[in-house]
């Protein structure tokens, strides 16, 4: 899995679980709604200090945003 993609995903992840938009993120984080789209379509890489920003406004440490979904397990027919 790319690393935008694993971005992407743990954004939208948080967004949903802290009831917030885009709008309500971009403006807290002080970033453009458009460009926050963009992240979370995991168009763009997001720099060091954009993670932190988005971090400290989700309340999530900034490796939240890195961590690798766990591998789901085979099941067994």
């Amino acid at each position: 899995m790319d690393l935008r993609e694993v971005f992407a995903t743990n954004l939208r992840r948080l967004l949903h679980a802290k009831g917030l938009s885009q709008d309500d993120l971009a403006y807290e984080a002080e970033v453009s709604r458009s460009y926050l789209s963009q992240l979370e379509k995991g168009a763009f890489y997001a720099s060091l200090k954009i993670v932190g920003k988005l971090a400290t406004v989700l309340k999530v440490e900034p490796a939240e945003l890195l961590k690798l979904p766990p591998k789901r397990s085979m099941r067994r027919k």
